[in-house]
């Protein structure tokens, strides 16, 4: 096999991977990023936190279990929603103990 063969299979291929390496750090890096930002939050959910749900809802999170939440949407109102469905905490809550020394 001649040089020339082997650096135009090089000249061909090389596209291929600058395509593939482009859309790895514009498109698929972001994304991991996000998932995990957005795990990270979900974990660290608390009570009192103020919440935007993914249906544009927006309440206060008055329970935690370990897959879903309680939301207080409006005065005595509340619904279950698991926890993936929170698109956002707008307002961090205050500790259970700085609650209670409170009262």
């Amino acid at each position: 096999m001649p040089a020339g063969d082997a650096s135009n299979i090089l000249i061909q291929i090389a596209p291929l991977v600058l395509i593939v390496a482009v859309f790895y750090f514009l498109m698929i890096r972001p994304q991991q990023k996000r998932m995990k930002d957005h795990q990270n939050m979900i974990t660290n959910l608390k009570r009192g936190d103020n919440v935007v749900l993914s249906s544009g809802l927006i309440g206060k999170i008055v329970r935690v279990e370990d897959k879903e939440v309680g939301v207080e949407i409006a005065q005595g109102v509340t619904v279950k929603v698991v926890r993936g469905m929170i698109a956002e905490v707008r307002a961090k809550g205050e500790p259970a103990a700085a609650n209670d020394a409170k009262n």
